[in-house]
């Protein structure tokens, strides 16, 4: 991102330094078209001449748009939230059956691996294309995108053409929530924007009590199937969606129509405007970053397939070639792209990069344990699809709970860093630090309720804190990608924790059971290991479901002390914040809330 870089500092600190960079080439720029007399020139609310295209656009829109629009606006982005939040939440129990039913159980983690990397390394493309193009244009890609991830969900006959679909999926959701967040950060003053943040995620708190009944229904004798589950919702979402798209363009046109907004044509011919889009969007270290994190993960997800396990030639040469790609990403950013892909100068924001840092750490951590956490519920706890999404969902509806107290707390102090310094991050560890003991068989659910409820309330303590974070360090022009850096830290290490999940099961779980397993079961090993409903056939107390739930309290403890350990990063990545006040600042123009 070129342009003068805005830092907010606290008031008794020495302001940092502004640097001054190469204003961008405004692709179908727009121009404030209001009189520049010298009161127009101080008027702190006029469109931002020097921002580019995507951010005048909604600059304008907010100027011209009225408050029953806005209000409608929210709506629709809660509506949206709702509809997506049920998605994902039956998506995630069903993951598990989608695999088991191609007896792929143990890639239930290393499916989303891929989704993870990619779908955090486009928010940074999509970043480009909200602040080049616009908007809408933007949200209405990656709603396209999403839809196609559920159809190729519905339609897949094995775990490759359903691994590709989660890519899809996971781009075009990461990337609506994303580009909603953005909207949200373009409507609200900074000093309210923790409370708007908890508003659109508040529909956690009812799908929760409807997605899990709902995978029940899907999955039982009567039920429809897995398969029309994630058909249902690749019709229902685009239809929710476009409305908000539609909103959107109308106030773009009403903006246009009183001369705030004007077009101005590039003068570029077809192959130019190629090249410069090419570059634009960095396309080469796109690549070479997606391809080096794909590479150099996956054979932490494969080896146990493979005959020689880590020294098995395709791992070596995957994990040589993964780390040489990221190497040559880092030298092709460094001394050679002409537009960089990677804001580094946003980076060097100790609060931006303390705020992504602990995005990354949260992400690593959760999907370290999560991963089998739903199966363990089922298989060692014996709780039916309904019971164990109530408490897969304890999270969702805790955190996102808590997340208005939140709010209201930065809405009264002014102040974010506190919350997360002293609450979010330590009650984290905390709570994962007690279910490395409260995971094992035998345990009472209410301790592991009781984590999960702790876990939940500092869980939203610290996104809603990292968020602001970000948000809080940059103007207004910057917004969307900081916003995007934040989302790939967290996306690449959801992908992490996936792997470091995939690498701990393989590596212990079967060599567990084969230790535990009793001798008429030995043979069948493999349907056991690979197959979710194989493992929930024996009965309860049975000398092989009690084989089973011992090996996953092998697995499972190994999980919890890696996602425990890690987290103690994140107390020093908060650390290093700035303690702004964010009731100081004017971030936004037009109408907002």
């Amino acid at each position: 991102m070129r342009g003068p870089l805005a830092r907010f500092a606290h008031p008794t600190e020495v302001p940092v330094e502004e640097k001054t960079h190469t204003p961008n080439d405004k692709e179908g720029g727009v121009v404030d078209n209001q009189p520049q007399s010298s009161e127009a020139s101080n008027d702190i609310d006029a469109i931002d001449s020097d921002a580019q295209a995507g951010v005048q656009k909604i600059e304008a829109t907010t100027k011209v748009w009225s408050m029953s629009h806005l209000i409608l606006a929210y709506v629709f982005i809660w509506i949206i939230y709702f509809v997506d939040s049920m998605q994902q939440g039956m998506g995630t129990l069903l993951n598990p059956y989608v695999t088991s039913a191609f007896a792929l159980h143990s890639l239930t983690a290393t499916t989303g691996v891929m989704s993870g990397i990619i779908g955090g390394v486009s928010k940074l493309t999509l970043a480009k294309i909200l602040d080049i193009w616009g908007r809408p244009q933007g949200f209405l890609i990656v709603v396209l995108l999403m839809t196609v991830g559920l159809v190729m969900m519905a339609a897949c006959n094995n775990v490759e053409t359903y691994a590709a679909a989660q890519v899809f999926y996971w781009v075009g959701y990461n990337g609506v929530s994303y580009s909603l967040s953005v909207f949200i950060a373009d409507t609200s003053h900074l000093k309210n924007r923790a409370l708007m943040l908890a508003f659109i995620s508040s529909p956690y708190i009812i799908t929760v009590w409807i997605s899990a009944p709902m995978t029940d229904s899907i999955l039982s004798v009567s039920g429809i199937g897995w398969r029309w589950g994630f058909g249902i919702f690749s019709i229902i979402t685009p239809i929710m969606c476009l409305p908000l798209f539609f909103l959107f363009t109308w106030n773009y046109q009403k903006a246009k129509k009183e001369g705030l907004i004007v077009n101005t044509p590039s003068g570029r011919t077809t192959w130019e405007s190629i090249k410069y889009y090419f570059w634009q969007f960095d396309v080469i270290c796109l690549i070479l970053v997606t391809g080096g994190f794909a590479l150099f993960l996956l054979p932490f997800n494969i080896y146990s397939y493979q005959y020689y396990g880590w020294k098995d030639p395709l791992v070596i040469c995957l994990i040589i070639f993964g780390g040489l790609l990221l190497i040559g990403s880092v030298v092709w950013e460094r001394f050679f792209a002409p537009v960089k892909f990677m804001p580094w100068e946003l980076l060097k924001d100790r609060t931006v990069l303390g705020a992504c840092i602990l995005s990354a750490v949260l992400f690593v951590e959760y999907y370290i344990w999560t991963a089998y956490f739903s199966s363990f519920l089922q298989v060692v706890l014996n709780l039916d699809v309904t019971q164990t999404g109530y408490i897969g969902n304890i999270y969702s509806l805790g955190s996102c709970f808590f997340s208005f107290v939140v709010g209201f707390l930065i809405r009264w102090t002014g102040r974010f860093k506190w919350i997360t310094l002293y609450f979010g991050v330590p009650v984290t560890i905390l709570s994962i630090g007690l279910l490395i003991h409260f995971r094992q068989p035998g345990t009472h659910l209410g301790w592991i309720i009781m984590c999960e409820i702790l876990y939940a309330f500092a869980g939203g303590a610290c996104v809603i804190g990292e968020q602001m974070a970000v948000m809080a360090a940059a103007a207004h022009q910057h917004v969307a990608v900081v916003l995007a850096m934040e989302g790939m830290f967290s996306s690449v290490g959801g992908a992490i924790g996936g792997t470091v999940s995939a690498a701990i099961w393989t590596g212990v779980f079967p060599t567990a059971l084969a230790k535990y397993l009793p001798a008429e079961s030995q043979a069948n090993l493999t349907a056991i290991y690979s197959q979710l409903p194989v493992q929930l056939s024996y009965p309860v107390g049975s000398p092989t479901r009690d084989a089973i739930i011992l090996a996953y309290g092998d697995g499972l403890r190994w999980m919890f002390v890696a996602a425990t350990a890690v987290t103690v990063l994140g107390l020093v990545s908060v650390a290093v914040w700035r303690d702004i006040k964010v009731s100081d600042f004017k971030q936004v123009k037009g109408r907002v809330i």
